[in-house]
């Protein structure tokens, strides 16, 4: 890990929060899979549309490894609400419904500035809701059996959904939360011990939020999950960290108070790794590792 900063830093590309919104969408785009596994073959990848609850029509991608009922796992992908899209996520997303056995759908979430909080978490329940309903009998799949994950910000907007499922009696087998951020605050250790120089950087969480959400708003539990006054009853999560990222502290923060919630937790910390590792399988052979765990908690989620 320390030899892949050292090669990311050489690279000399200029940080995120020193770019508009527009540009950094187009240089994650460019890098975004360059560190990934190749995009593995798979027996169904269809593009859809997903209808926001406003009417807006939104880009998904339907990934499965076989052409049988599956059960789903919607995924919000990473990128600070700001950046990221079907595109960076695709080779993370076709390894999940390899190693799964599941579908995966993937879905592109309006991203702020245009479209602030609370409108990446609005698009994503609308799109888990759909799933539940019409939308997975109309793919072929199972919306009886159906869970929600995702990667950094799209880590928390799983947790949210997760409760806004429970509050809806929607049913979900699993959570899967990767390197999520819950925190309203930013205080723990790890945001100052993992400030510079670990790939996300305090610099850059600024930058994210600030175009995502106001400082009035960071109490509200669907930015901050942590800020939730009840987890009891929401879907048994899987939580996957890093060692070495800003976000670490507040994940574990967030894996102990669902289990005081009496929710099933399993938690793994990967030492000495930082945020985003799991799209690093090329060069980071615990990338592969976090997949296929993830793929064994949906395959026993699903079962």
């Amino acid at each position: 890990m320390s030899g892949l900063l050292d090669r990311i830093r050489l690279a000399g590309r200029p940080p995120f929060h020193t770019m508009t919104p527009e540009a950094a969408r187009k240089a994650y785009a460019q890098g975004a899979e360059v560190l990934d596994l190749p995009r593995a073959p798979l027996a169904r990848v269809q593009d859809l549309e997903i209808r926001a609850d406003d009417g807006t029509a939104l880009a998904a991608r339907l990934y499965a490894p076989s052409q049988e009922c599956l059960p789903i796992l919607l995924y919000l992908h990473g990128g600070g609400f700001v950046i990221g899209g079907l595109e960076t996520h695709d080779s993370l997303c076709r390894q999940l419904a390899l190693r799964s056995g599941a579908a995966v759908v993937s879905l592109d979430y309006r991203l702020a500035p245009e479209h602030p909080f609370p409108t990446a978490v609005e698009d994503s329940f609308a799109a888990l809701r759909w799933l539940s309903a019409e939308g997975a009998a109309g793919l072929g799949l199972d919306g009886r059996r159906l869970g929600v994950g995702g990667d950094s910000a799209g880590g928390t907007l799983s947790a949210v959904c997760a409760i806004l499922a429970r509050d809806a009696g929607l049913p979900l087998a699993l959570q899967l939360l990767l390197t999520p951020g819950t925190s309203a605050h930013g205080d723990f250790p790890s945001r100052h011990l993992f400030a510079n120089g670990f790939l996300l950087d305090a610099a850059g969480i600024d930058w994210f939020f600030n175009h995502y959400v106001t400082k009035h708003q960071r109490q509200d539990w669907r930015f901050a999950p942590l800020e939730a006054a009840d987890l009891e009853g929401v879907a048994p999560a899987t939580v996957i960290l890093a060692e070495c990222d800003p976000l670490a502290d507040e994940g574990v923060a967030y894996a102990d108070k669902l289990r005081s919630a009496g929710v099933a937790v399993e938690l793994e910390i990967f030492r000495g790794l930082t945020h985003d590792f799991i799209k690093m399988g090329r060069f980071i052979k615990e990338a592969e590792t976090a997949q296929a765990l993830a793929g064994a908690a949906m395959r026993k989620a699903f079962a």
